[in-house]
């Protein structure tokens, strides 16, 4: 089969598009013959080095749906021919609040889905929904994890109330937005690029700020009074905005860090406004059943940006690097 592996660091260029071993499912895995792969930032940390756990060579790749083709001697419940959407948080555990040691994510160090076949354990497969398209069906898991448990199950968001997420245009980001609006929240956005901003609102977003202006956070304060709930994987310098954005008694929600550490913070910023910050990553088996369920019941399909064939690997992860995408990027797999 064909497949895209990382062999050496040093960024999306070394990545080689490759003929390697269809994969033999163990006992407990099925084999999927994949449709349509998506990226995540997290592929392109890795092509740097720039993440725990780097075993290479690997195939890389979170994302993922396809057919399932072969099962393990003790799988039973899923059958060859059944299309599938792949959960690719891998090894969580028995408890909802936090994973296991073992805990990792598809495509390295387990070889992931940008290839023809991936092998992935039975209970990490779900039935796709019908109405979404095989390349929506990919650009779902992570994102679609990722702000799921941090919206609903870390967040705790309510119906009414009011939302910040900034940097709008990422994956999980724009995901989050269209689950909050779909729950009945009034949602804000930021970004660097007023064509994103007019975008997001076309999701249903309630009004949106340029953080490149000079006074973006008074600009934010006044058009949306104060957020409930913030869901940020910006981190930085940026966080300290978010703590001056919160309501009294609010929830900051962390699932990243793109502008790395945060330099200084003010604790008395945090304990006189009772606020409560909580990380969050990935998400349970549970988390994506419901994920899953939410979507189907509201019929919400993911933002999409730009596909590029397999072959083209490395190209797409340079546009990702570039950073002027509005949904997710995927790859075609013939």
């Amino acid at each position: 089969m064909k497949a895209i592996l990382l062999r050496e660091l040093g960024g999306p260029n070394q990545v080689s598009y490759e003929e390697v071993e269809i994969p033999t499912p163990k006992s407990n895995e099925v084999v999927v013959r994949v449709k349509y792969a998506a990226l995540n930032r997290r592929d392109l940390w890795i092509t740097y080095g720039m993440y725990p756990g780097m075993e290479l060579p690997s195939i890389l790749g979170a994302d993922g749906a396809g057919e399932v083709v072969t099962v393990g001697d003790q799988v039973t419940e899923i059958k060859v021919g059944s299309t599938v959407v792949i959960n690719p948080s891998l090894n969580w555990g028995d408890s909802r609040v936090h994973y296991n040691p073992d805990h990792r994510i598809l495509g390295m160090p387990s070889d992931g889905t940008f290839a023809e076949y991936v092998a992935v354990p039975a209970e990490n497969v779900y039935a796709k929904p019908d109405y979404l398209t095989w390349e929506e069906a990919a650009a779902l898991p992570l994102a679609g994890l990722t702000a799921y448990r941090a919206l609903m199950y870390r967040g705790n968001l309510q119906e009414g109330e009011t939302v910040l997420i900034p940097g709008i245009g990422g994956g999980v980001a724009l995901v989050a937005l269209q689950i909050a609006v779909a729950h009945g929240a009034n949602v804000f956005v930021t970004s660097s690029s007023d064509e994103k901003l007019e975008k997001a609102k076309q999701l249903g977003a309630a009004g949106g700020v340029n953080y490149r202006s000079d006074n973006w956070v008074k600009d934010m304060k006044k058009l949306m009074g104060g957020a409930d709930v913030i869901i940020d994987g910006v981190g930085g310098e940026n966080f300290n905005h978010m703590i001056t954005l919160a309501n009294p008694a609010g929830r900051i929600v962390n699932f990243g860090a793109t502008s790395g550490p945060i330099k200084e913070l003010v604790l008395p910023r945090i304990f006189f406004k009772h606020l409560d910050i909580r990380g969050t990553t990935m998400g349970s088996p549970e988390d994506f059943r419901e994920m899953l369920q939410f979507f189907e019941e509201h019929r919400i399909s993911p933002y999409t940006d730009k596909s590029f064939p397999l072959e083209a690997a490395s190209e797409a992860l340079v546009y990702m690097e570039k950073g002027e995408n509005f949904g997710k990027i995927t790859l075609e797999i013939e």
